[in-house]
């Protein structure tokens, strides 16, 4: 599940930095780059306050049941340690809206969104960085996705060891340089 959606979003990556390149004035590429940004926001910290919270839930869980003031408890508490305390208000209710709770059979749904969306991003870096010829190694990868743990189809296809920070940092400095793309042309406005 962790890589289910690794062709997509390396696609949406893709079709995203083409039009943000293509942008035909400043304006259009702030709306573009402000879609980008968005999105990094949502899988980076939305999925993580989800994340947050199941981990907290389930943790309550084990003592019995857990009533609707105390979910909303853990979802508004999830939330701030999620955005590091950045946001101005928060959505105690944020769990009772979203259907990726209430799947039992597969606790902690949310999380293979940030995981896939980070992997993602770190084969799309690697793909800036080697240019040409990364289509094989790529296709190759999504060949092998179902048949094998994704530590070893990262060792196999693209020679990263994924318990080593440099491949993540180098996927979160995409999203960073976005940022600071996104900050430099708001400066003179």
């Amino acid at each position: 599940m962790n890589v289910a959606e690794t062709a997509s979003t390396f696609a949406e990556m893709i079709v995203a930095d083409a039009a943000v390149k293509k942008a035909k004035d400043e304006e259009e590429k702030l709306v573009l780059l402000d879609d980008k940004i968005q999105r990094t926001v949502a899988l980076l910290m939305n999925i993580h306050a989800r994340f947050l919270f199941e981990t907290s839930f389930y943790a309550e869980r084990k003592k019995g049941q857990v009533s609707s003031e105390r979910l909303n408890e853990l979802m508004e508490a999830a939330q701030k340690e999620a955005y590091c305390g950045a946001l101005e208000e928060y959505h105690p209710l944020f769990w009772a809206s979203k259907l990726h709770f209430f799947i039992t059979g597969v606790p902690f749904y949310n999380f293979p969104y940030t995981f896939g969306y980070l992997f993602s991003l770190g084969i799309y870096a690697q793909a800036l960085e080697e240019g040409t010829g990364y289509e094989e190694k790529y296709i190759a990868l999504l060949r092998d996705t179902a048949s094998m743990t994704v530590e070893d189809l990262a060792q196999k296809h693209l020679q990263v060891d994924l318990t080593q920070k440099d491949f993540w940092e180098k996927a979160v400095g995409l999203c960073l340089d976005d940022i600071k793309e996104f900050l430099q042309l708001t400066e003179n406005k």
